[in-house]
Protein backbone atom coordinates (compact mmCIF):
# COMPACT_ATOMS: atom_id res chain seq x y z
CA UNK A 1 0.00 0.00 0.00
CA UNK A 2 1.16 3.53 -0.78
CA UNK A 3 2.24 5.68 2.08
CA UNK A 4 1.32 8.89 -0.07
CA UNK A 5 -1.60 10.44 2.13
CA UNK A 6 -4.83 10.24 0.70
CA UNK A 7 -8.40 12.20 1.46
CA UNK A 8 -8.99 9.27 3.53
CA UNK A 9 -5.82 8.78 5.07
CA UNK A 10 -4.54 12.15 6.69
CA UNK A 11 -1.07 13.19 7.08
CA UNK A 12 0.28 11.84 10.37
CA UNK A 13 0.12 14.17 12.64
CA UNK A 14 3.73 15.45 13.09
CA UNK A 15 3.25 17.18 9.71
CA UNK A 16 0.69 19.37 11.13
CA UNK A 17 3.03 20.15 13.80
CA UNK A 18 5.67 21.26 11.58
CA UNK A 19 3.86 23.41 9.47
CA UNK A 20 2.53 25.30 12.32
CA UNK A 21 5.95 25.70 13.56
CA UNK A 22 7.33 26.89 10.17
CA UNK A 23 4.41 29.60 10.22
CA UNK A 24 4.94 30.74 13.69
CA UNK A 25 9.03 31.25 12.63
CA UNK A 26 8.08 33.18 9.23
CA UNK A 27 5.88 35.34 11.23
CA UNK A 28 8.44 35.83 13.76
CA UNK A 29 10.77 36.74 11.57
CA UNK A 30 8.59 38.91 9.95
CA UNK A 31 7.75 40.66 13.26
CA UNK A 32 11.58 41.28 13.70
CA UNK A 33 11.70 42.72 10.06
CA UNK A 34 8.99 45.27 10.66
CA UNK A 35 10.23 46.12 13.97
CA UNK A 36 14.05 46.93 12.77
CA UNK A 37 12.06 48.45 9.46
CA UNK A 38 9.91 50.53 11.87
CA UNK A 39 13.18 51.62 13.65
CA UNK A 40 14.77 52.78 10.44
CA UNK A 41 11.62 54.72 9.76
CA UNK A 42 11.54 56.63 12.73
CA UNK A 43 15.08 57.79 11.92
CA UNK A 44 14.98 57.95 8.52
CA UNK A 45 11.47 58.26 7.09
CA UNK A 46 9.57 55.98 4.97
CA UNK A 47 12.00 57.02 2.18
CA UNK A 48 15.06 55.63 3.79
CA UNK A 49 13.53 52.33 3.51
CA UNK A 50 14.99 49.51 1.49
CA UNK A 51 15.21 45.65 1.61
CA UNK A 52 19.43 46.11 1.52
CA UNK A 53 18.93 48.32 4.41
CA UNK A 54 16.39 46.09 6.38
CA UNK A 55 18.98 42.93 5.14
CA UNK A 56 21.81 44.74 7.08
CA UNK A 57 20.22 46.02 10.01
CA UNK A 58 19.00 41.79 10.60
CA UNK A 59 21.90 40.20 9.45
CA UNK A 60 19.67 38.36 6.88
CA UNK A 61 20.44 38.07 2.94
CA UNK A 62 18.31 40.40 0.82
CA UNK A 63 16.26 37.39 -0.12
CA UNK A 64 15.19 36.27 2.88
CA UNK A 65 13.66 40.19 3.37
CA UNK A 66 12.03 40.18 0.31
CA UNK A 67 10.35 36.57 1.24
CA UNK A 68 8.54 38.86 3.43
CA UNK A 69 7.93 41.87 1.65
CA UNK A 70 7.99 41.46 -2.16
CA UNK A 71 8.71 45.54 -3.04
CA UNK A 72 9.67 47.77 -1.07
CA UNK A 73 6.49 49.65 -1.46
CA UNK A 74 4.67 46.86 0.14
CA UNK A 75 7.65 47.40 3.09
CA UNK A 76 6.30 51.24 3.58
CA UNK A 77 2.87 50.20 3.72
CA UNK A 78 3.77 47.67 6.41
CA UNK A 79 5.79 49.96 7.96
CA UNK A 80 2.91 52.62 8.36
CA UNK A 81 -0.24 49.67 9.31
CA UNK A 82 2.42 48.98 12.42
CA UNK A 83 2.99 52.07 13.24
CA UNK A 84 -0.65 52.78 13.55
CA UNK A 85 -0.79 49.74 15.65
CA UNK A 86 1.13 50.62 17.97
CA UNK A 87 -0.49 54.50 18.28
CA UNK A 88 -3.44 53.00 18.65
CA UNK A 89 -2.14 50.71 21.75
CA UNK A 90 -0.40 53.66 23.37
CA UNK A 91 -3.19 56.88 23.18
CA UNK A 92 -6.40 54.94 21.52
CA UNK A 93 -7.07 52.20 23.86
CA UNK A 94 -6.29 53.40 27.01
CA UNK A 95 -7.92 56.65 26.53
CA UNK A 96 -11.36 55.43 25.31
CA UNK A 97 -11.64 53.73 28.41
CA UNK A 98 -11.72 57.45 30.15
CA UNK A 99 -15.48 58.71 30.91
CA UNK A 100 -17.16 60.05 27.64
CA UNK A 101 -16.68 63.81 27.05
CA UNK A 102 -13.64 65.67 28.65
CA UNK A 103 -12.27 63.31 30.41
CA UNK A 104 -12.09 60.81 27.27
CA UNK A 105 -10.90 63.90 24.94
CA UNK A 106 -8.43 64.99 27.05
CA UNK A 107 -7.24 61.52 27.65
CA UNK A 108 -6.69 61.16 24.01
CA UNK A 109 -4.47 64.22 24.00
CA UNK A 110 -2.35 63.97 26.64
CA UNK A 111 -1.61 60.70 25.48
CA UNK A 112 -1.13 61.73 22.41
CA UNK A 113 1.44 64.38 23.66
CA UNK A 114 3.25 61.53 26.25
CA UNK A 115 4.10 60.02 22.79
CA UNK A 116 4.91 62.85 21.22
CA UNK A 117 7.76 63.50 24.16
CA UNK A 118 8.65 60.00 23.50
CA UNK A 119 9.27 60.68 19.84
CA UNK A 120 11.33 63.85 20.30
CA UNK A 121 14.98 61.84 20.05
CA UNK A 122 13.37 59.32 17.02
CA UNK A 123 10.27 61.12 14.58
CA UNK A 124 6.91 60.53 13.88
CA UNK A 125 5.76 58.68 10.70
CA UNK A 126 2.62 60.27 10.08
CA UNK A 127 4.44 63.69 9.66
CA UNK A 128 7.17 62.62 7.78
CA UNK A 129 5.35 60.98 5.46
CA UNK A 130 3.17 64.21 4.95
CA UNK A 131 6.32 65.57 4.07
CA UNK A 132 7.10 62.31 1.68
CA UNK A 133 4.08 62.15 0.35
CA UNK A 134 1.92 65.15 0.57
CA UNK A 135 2.45 65.75 -3.47
CA UNK A 136 2.91 61.43 -4.46
CA UNK A 137 -0.12 59.99 -5.12
CA UNK A 138 0.16 56.17 -4.67
CA UNK A 139 -0.61 53.04 -2.28
CA UNK A 140 1.61 54.84 0.44
CA UNK A 141 0.37 58.07 0.53
CA UNK A 142 -3.26 56.28 0.43
CA UNK A 143 -2.32 54.60 3.78
CA UNK A 144 -0.22 57.57 5.69
CA UNK A 145 -3.81 59.65 4.91
CA UNK A 146 -6.19 56.56 5.97
CA UNK A 147 -4.21 55.65 9.48
CA UNK A 148 -4.45 59.67 9.95
CA UNK A 149 -7.96 60.17 8.76
CA UNK A 150 -9.11 57.50 11.40
CA UNK A 151 -6.95 59.26 14.25
CA UNK A 152 -8.87 62.15 13.09
CA UNK A 153 -12.34 60.23 13.17
CA UNK A 154 -12.07 59.16 16.84
CA UNK A 155 -10.67 62.58 18.64
CA UNK A 156 -13.78 64.02 16.31
CA UNK A 157 -15.48 61.51 18.17
CA UNK A 158 -14.50 62.62 21.63
CA UNK A 159 -15.03 65.89 20.56
CA UNK A 160 -18.81 65.49 19.96
CA UNK A 161 -19.75 63.38 23.04
CA UNK A 162 -18.21 65.98 24.94
CA UNK A 163 -20.39 68.51 23.10
CA UNK A 164 -23.79 66.43 23.38
CA UNK A 165 -23.21 65.38 27.06
CA UNK A 166 -22.19 69.24 27.99
CA UNK A 167 -19.18 69.46 28.56
CA UNK A 168 -18.58 71.95 25.83
CA UNK A 169 -21.21 74.60 24.84
CA UNK A 170 -23.96 73.51 22.63
CA UNK A 171 -22.45 75.78 19.64
CA UNK A 172 -19.13 74.30 19.70
CA UNK A 173 -17.51 73.99 16.09
CA UNK A 174 -16.09 70.72 16.24
CA UNK A 175 -13.59 70.70 13.27
CA UNK A 176 -12.12 74.34 14.38
CA UNK A 177 -11.53 72.18 17.82
CA UNK A 178 -9.91 69.49 15.94
CA UNK A 179 -8.09 71.86 13.58
CA UNK A 180 -6.75 73.36 16.66
CA UNK A 181 -5.77 70.51 18.45
CA UNK A 182 -4.22 68.78 15.75
CA UNK A 183 -2.31 72.37 14.87
CA UNK A 184 -0.64 72.36 18.74
CA UNK A 185 0.64 68.49 17.90
CA UNK A 186 2.64 70.00 14.72
CA UNK A 187 3.86 72.73 16.93
CA UNK A 188 4.90 70.67 19.55
CA UNK A 189 6.86 68.38 17.07
CA UNK A 190 8.13 71.32 15.37
CA UNK A 191 9.32 72.97 18.45
CA UNK A 192 10.35 69.60 20.25
CA UNK A 193 12.15 68.01 17.78
CA UNK A 194 13.24 70.57 15.00
CA UNK A 195 14.03 73.77 16.95
CA UNK A 196 15.26 71.91 20.56
CA UNK A 197 12.77 74.66 22.46
CA UNK A 198 12.48 73.93 25.94
CA UNK A 199 8.98 73.87 26.92
CA UNK A 200 7.67 72.88 24.42
CA UNK A 201 5.83 70.41 26.03
CA UNK A 202 4.36 72.24 28.79
CA UNK A 203 3.39 74.87 26.31
CA UNK A 204 0.97 72.03 24.62
CA UNK A 205 -0.80 71.51 27.62
CA UNK A 206 -1.29 75.26 28.21
CA UNK A 207 -3.08 74.86 24.66
CA UNK A 208 -4.67 72.94 25.43
CA UNK A 209 -6.73 74.69 28.07
CA UNK A 210 -6.86 77.31 26.07
CA UNK A 211 -8.68 75.84 22.92
CA UNK A 212 -11.11 74.12 25.48
CA UNK A 213 -11.87 76.62 28.07
CA UNK A 214 -12.72 78.83 25.35
CA UNK A 215 -16.36 76.46 24.58
CA UNK A 216 -16.00 74.94 28.25
CA UNK A 217 -19.23 75.11 30.29
CA UNK A 218 -19.57 74.86 33.86
CA UNK A 219 -19.98 71.22 34.11
CA UNK A 220 -17.42 70.56 31.71
CA UNK A 221 -15.27 72.63 33.84
CA UNK A 222 -15.95 70.82 37.48
CA UNK A 223 -15.18 67.45 35.01
CA UNK A 224 -11.98 68.76 33.90
CA UNK A 225 -10.61 70.02 37.11
CA UNK A 226 -11.04 66.58 38.14
CA UNK A 227 -9.82 64.53 35.15
CA UNK A 228 -6.39 66.88 35.29
CA UNK A 229 -6.27 65.75 38.91
CA UNK A 230 -6.50 62.01 38.58
CA UNK A 231 -4.21 62.05 35.24
CA UNK A 232 -1.42 63.71 37.01
CA UNK A 233 -1.30 61.18 39.78
CA UNK A 234 -0.75 58.46 36.49
CA UNK A 235 1.68 60.47 34.21
CA UNK A 236 5.39 59.67 33.67
CA UNK A 237 7.72 62.78 33.82
CA UNK A 238 7.37 65.22 31.50
CA UNK A 239 9.90 65.64 29.15
CA UNK A 240 10.93 69.08 27.96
Amino acid sequence: MSDTPTIDQPSPPSAPRRGARSLQKGQHTRAVILDAALGLASHMGLEGLSIGALADVTKMSKSGVFAHFGSREELQIAVVTEYHAKFEEEVFFPAIREPRGLPRLRGLYERWVRRVSVEIDSGCIYISGAVEFDDRPGPVRDALVSMVKAWHAALRKAIVLAKDIGHLAPDTDVEQILFELHGLILSLHHDARFMRIPGAIGRAGVGFDRVIHSVITPAGQHIDAETKKKLATTAPKKRT
